[in-house]
């Protein structure tokens, strides 16, 4: 009886969009890049979150863009994410219109990804005031919508304007960095130094750590990011540069019990500001490529 239940409350939340029904593992071999980009994102998921009230949308709820009823799986009313063809090779592009996520169908562990992204024009409530933003999170674990009704819980590898690189827990992870506290403004923060001491990172206030320098290209160019994770080591790459080394990442239960997470979904996002991504990539490693190995 108890099995039974178990298997309707699973149907249900697929049908509602909560979980995916895909969770395969990844079968990319070392060496060899996989293209991750096609022009119907036959490799993604998209998870749609709370539209805003601005947002010109009728027969779906609104809110404030982070409280409320979400869109759910696959469904994007708005074209949020679409893929165009620009000299031979497929774009992604992402309006930024509603908070949501495009992930990975498969799951991925021991790897080294790669692609390019730049800023578009055209920024969307309720960040109209704030710099332009998105984020790449990884080891996602689902359900979808853990995070502000949307993302699902993961570290997050900051895409925001001067901010490439930095790390933010969603929804009850953490990871351990070398760190150096800084106060600007009255303001307390932590900066990523490799010669600073070991600090444990964790969902919530104060968890978040900022990268070691800006290596974003100005304006609307083209900037190459790259993440590479091993074990659970993780090296976020702006422009060919290492700005971060983070380490132990674990995920928590609700009554604080701690786990290794090693592996999971990739996710992008889409946060109010219009993005494009292209080149998008991913190849298995076992160990950092020399080229990044040398900067430590």
């Amino acid at each position: 009886m108890k099995f039974t239940l178990m298997i309707i409350s699973l149907i249900a939340l697929i049908s509602t969009g909560l979980i995916s029904k895909s969770t395969s593992e990844n079968t990319f071999s070392k060496d060899t890049w996989e293209f991750l980009l096609d022009k119907d994102l036959s490799q993604w998921d998209i998870f749609m979150g709370v539209p805003h009230y601005s947002v010109d949308l009728e027969g779906y709820p609104k809110g404030d863009g982070m409280k409320g009823t979400p869109i759910g799986l696959n469904k994007d009313p708005l074209k949020v994410f679409s893929v165009e063809e620009v000299n031979g090779e497929p774009v992604l592009k992402i309006t930024g219109q509603i908070y949501a996520g495009l992930s990975t169908k498969q799951v991925f562990e021991n790897y080294h990804l790669s692609f390019e992204f730049k800023w578009g024009e055209k920024k969307y409530e309720p960040r109209l005031g704030d710099k332009r933003d998105s984020g790449l999170l990884y080891h996602c674990q689902e359900p979808h919508g853990q995070f502000w009704n949307v993302w699902m819980r993961a570290p997050e590898m900051q895409v925001q304007e001067t901010d490439c690189g930095d790390f933010h827990p969603l929804a009850g992870v953490s990871m351990d960095i070398k760190a150096s506290k800084h106060t600007e403004n009255n303001r307390e923060y932590w900066i990523y130094d490799p010669k600073g001491k070991v600090r444990t990172f964790k969902s919530g206030p104060g968890g978040s750590c900022r990268r070691i320098a800006n290596y974003e290209k100005p304006g609307h160019q083209w900037n190459h990011l790259e993440l590479i994770c091993i074990g659970d080591k993780a090296y976020h790459i702006v422009n060919g540069k290492i700005v971060m080394v983070l380490e132990n990442s674990r995920e928590y239960t609700k009554d604080g019990i701690a786990s290794a997470l090693t592996k999971g979904k990739i996710q992008i996002q889409s946060e109010a500001a219009e993005v494009y991504y292209k080149n998008i990539k991913i190849r298995k490693v076992t160990k950092l490529p020399e080229v990044f190995a040398k900067q430590l």
